[in-house]
C-alpha cells in the first residue's frame, strides 16, 4: 500500500484549512486579489484566459475552488433592485477575460462582455449565440419574477415562453471556455463558435464570430433515447497544447482552436452514455466518465491521452479504463445511470497522491477515487470495487436515513486540497423536462437535503467522513469552495425563506454565511455555478443572467 507523508496534519473531526489557497505574495492593497500558484492547485493552462474562471468548473482540473474571500453574516438581498447581465434561462458561468477589467457572460441564448472595473457590473456589448434563439428582457422577466405554486402552472407558463420542449434550450452555452486570445468558445445545438471583439481597442464596436464548426461533421449522431438520434454535446475543455476538447454523449472530439478540422473523434461503446464534461491534466490526460444505457449496468471511467496527433487509449501512452458501479435512471435533476459528476482532479505537487474523483451511479452514491497515473505496486484491489485502478471508495450518507432510496448528485465534486464536498440533488419525483424540473424543485417539490465533507488520508489510502448536514438544501447549482474563507457555498430553497445561499465552514459544517433572495425565480441558479469576485462580491448566475452582489458585513 502506498505510503506518503501527509502535507498537513489531520485529526478526526478537525481538518486542515483549504489548501487550494496559495500564499498571498501580492503587493496589491486588496488582500483578496490573489493569483493561484500553489502546487495544490492545477497548473495554469497557458492557452486559457486565466487559471480562475477560464473554463467551466473554474479550471482544467474542474475543482470548483477559488481563493477569494466572502464576508460572514446574514444578508437579505432584493434582486429586483439590482440589474443582471441579461440572458438565459441558464447562465452557467461568468468567465474570466484576458482583460482584468472585463468578464464574459455565456448563457443559453447569448454571449456578453461585462465591465467589472471599480465595482461596475455593466454590459459593454453582446451577441446572439449562433444556433440559439434570444429571449427578450420581457420574456426573461416573465420567467424570473414569478413564484411557481404548482407543476401544471409552471409547465404551462414555461412552454408559453420557451416552446413545447423547454429543455431543448440545453445544452447551449452550458459548457464553455475563454482562450488566451480572449475568444469565447461555446455551442448551441451542433454548432461550436469562437466569439471575440471586433476591435480589442474599442470593445463597444461589438462582438463577432471568429471561427465556427459544425460538430456533426466530426461526431456521428447518437441514440440518446430509444428511436431518437441526435448529437448532444455535454462538455468542453482545452488541452495544455491549445486544442479544444468537445464532449458528446457517445464520445469525445479534439479539434484545433481555429476550429478548422477535420479533428479527431474517439467513440465510446454502443451501450455507454456520457452526461457530463471532462477534466484535463497538464500532460493532456483527458478524464471522462460514462454510464450504461442499461439500468444498473457498469459505468466506465476513462483516462484518454491527447498525444498532439490523436486521442489515445493505449496504456503505453498512459491511458486506462476502469468499470464502476451503475444504478437506476433517477427521478429528477440528474440524468443517466452513471456518474452525476464531471470528473474532478485531486492531488497536485510532488508529495501527494494524484487522483481523479467521481460519484458512481449507485442509487445511494459512493465517492470513488481512481489513481490518475501508475497504480502503486503495493495497492491491493479494495473490497467492493470493480478494479484495482480504484484507489478508494466511500458511501456518501449525507446525514440521511438508511431507508432513503436516493442519494445522488448532478453536481461536480468540490475539491479543496485533499478534501472533497458532495451534495444530494435527488428527490423522489420530478418532471421529465429538465428546465421545468429545475424551475419547480424547491417551490413546488420540497428541495433535496443532505451533504457531506470527506478527507483523503494518504497514509491509509482511504476517505474519512468529516461532517454531514441533513438540514441544508442544495438544488441544482454547483457548490463553490472559498479557501480564503475556509467555506463552501450552496444554493437552495426553503418554504420559509425562499431561495438562498448558505455558506458552511469547510472544517466543521457550521453555517457562517446566509444570503436570502426571496421567493421569485431570480434566486434560482438553474444548473449554474456559484462564483465570487476578487474583492469578495458574490457573483450569482441567476436564470436571467449574472448579478454582482456586494455583501457588506464583518
Amino acid at each position: 500500500m502506498k505510503k506518503q507523508k501527509l502535507i498537513f496534519p489531520m485529526f478526526f473531526g478537525l481538518v486542515l484549512l483549504g489548501s487550494c489557497k496559495n500564499e498571498d505574495k501580492s503587493t496589491d492593497s486588496d488582500e483578496n486579489n490573489q493569483t493561484q500558484t500553489s502546487m495544490d492547485y492545477p497548473p495554469k493552462n497557458p492557452f486559457l484566459s486565466s487559471d480562475i474562471y477560464g473554463v467551466t468548473h473554474i479550471n482544467s482540473g474542474q475543482t470548483n475552488c477559488v481563493p477569494y474571500k466572502i464576508n460572514e453574516g446574514e444578508f437579505q438581498v432584493d434582486l429586483n433592485k439590482l440589474t443582471p447581465i441579461w440572458g438565459g434561462p441558464v447562465n452557467n458561468v461568468t468567465y474570466a477575460s484576458v482583460n482584468e477589467n472585463h468578464m464574459w457572460s455565456v448563457s443559453t441564448d447569448r454571449v456578453a462582455l461585462i465591465d467589472k472595473s471599480g465595482g461596475n457590473w455593466n454590459k459593454i456589448t453582446d451577441i446572439d449565440l449562433p444556433g440559439a434563439k434570444r429571449l427578450t428582457i420581457d420574456q426573461l422577466k416573465a420567467i424570473s419574477d414569478v413564484e411557481y405554486t404548482s407543476l401544471d402552472f409552471a409547465e404551462k407558463h414555461l412552454k408559453e415562453i420557451l416552446g413545447q420542449n423547454p429543455g431543448l434550450v440545453l445544452p447551449a452555452g452550458v459548457y464553455a471556455l475563454v482562450s488566451s486570445e480572449d475568444y469565447v468558445y461555446a455551442n448551441a445545438g451542433n454548432v461550436v463558435s469562437a466569439i471575440g471583439l471586433i476591435d480589442k481597442n474599442t470593445p463597444s464596436k461589438g462582438l463577432e464570430v471568429k471561427y465556427k464548426f459544425d460538430v456533426s461533421t466530426l461526431i456521428p449522431a447518437a441514440e440518446v433515447a430509444p428511436g431518437v438520434k441526435k448529437i448532444n454535446m455535454v462538455g468542453m475543455n482545452m488541452t495544455y497544447d491549445g486544442h479544444i476538447v468537445i464532449g458528446a454523449v457517445n464520445g469525445i472530439a479534439v479539434i484545433d482552436k481555429q476550429l478548422k478540422g477535420p479533428g479527431k473523434f474517439y467513440a465510446f461503446n454502443e451501450n455507454e452514455l456520457c452526461t457530463n464534461s471532462m477534466a484535463i491534466d497538464e500532460d493532456n490526460g483527458i478524464y471522462v466518465a460514462t454510464g450504461s444505457k442499461t439500468p444498473r449496468g457498469d459505468g466506465m471511467m476513462r483516462k484518454l491521452v491527447w498525444t498532439g496527433k490523436e486521442i489515445s487509449d493505449k496504456e503505453t501512452d498512459g491511458a486506462w479504463i476502469s468499470p464502476y458501479n451503475g444504478g437506476d435512471w433517477p427521478p429528477a435533476i440528474k440524468a443517466g445511470t452513471g456518474a452525476g459528476s464531471t470528473p474532478t482532479l485531486m492531488g497536485f505537487g510532488d508529495d501527494e497522491d494524484k487522483l481523479v474523483l467521481i460519484t458512481d451511479g449507485q442509487n445511494r452514491m459512493n465517492l470513488v477515487a481512481f489513481w490518475r497515473n501508475e497504480i502503486p505496486k503495493s495497492h491491493p484491489q479494495k473490497k467492493g470495487t470493480k478494479s484495482r485502478r480504484i484507489a478508494g471508495m466511500i458511501p456518501i450518507k449525507a446525514g440521511l436515513p438508511k431507508d432513503k432510496p436516493w442519494i445522488q448528485s448532478e453536481q461536480t465534486i468540490v475539491v479543496n486540497g485533499l478534501g472533497a464536498f458532495l451534495v444530494n440533488n435527488l428527490i423522489d419525483e420530478g418532471h421529465p423536462d429538465r428546465i421545468i424540473d429545475v424551475m419547480t424543485v424547491g417551490p413546488v417539490h420540497a428541495g433535496p437535503k443532505g451533504m457531506e465533507r470527506v478527507e483523503w488520508d494518504t497514509e491509509k489510502n482511504e476517505f474519512l467522513s468529516v461532517w454531514t448536514r441533513n438540514d441544508v438544501v442544495s438544488i441544482s447549482m454547483v457548490p463553490l469552495v472559498t479557501s480564503g474563507s475556509n467555506m463552501v457555498l450552496v444554493n437552495g430553497y426553503t418554504a420559509k425563506k425562499g431561495w438562498e445561499i448558505t455558506g458552511l465552514d469547510w472544517s466543521t459544517g457550521k453555517i457562517r454565511t446566509h444570503v436570502e433572495f426571496g421567493f421569485t425565480n431570480r434566486g434560482n441558479g438553474a444548473y449554474a455555478i456559484l462564483q465570487l469576485l476578487e474583492n469578495g462580491d458574490l457573483l450569482f448566475n441567476s436564470v436571467i443572467g449574472p448579478y454582482r452582489i456586494p455583501l457588506k458585513g464583518k
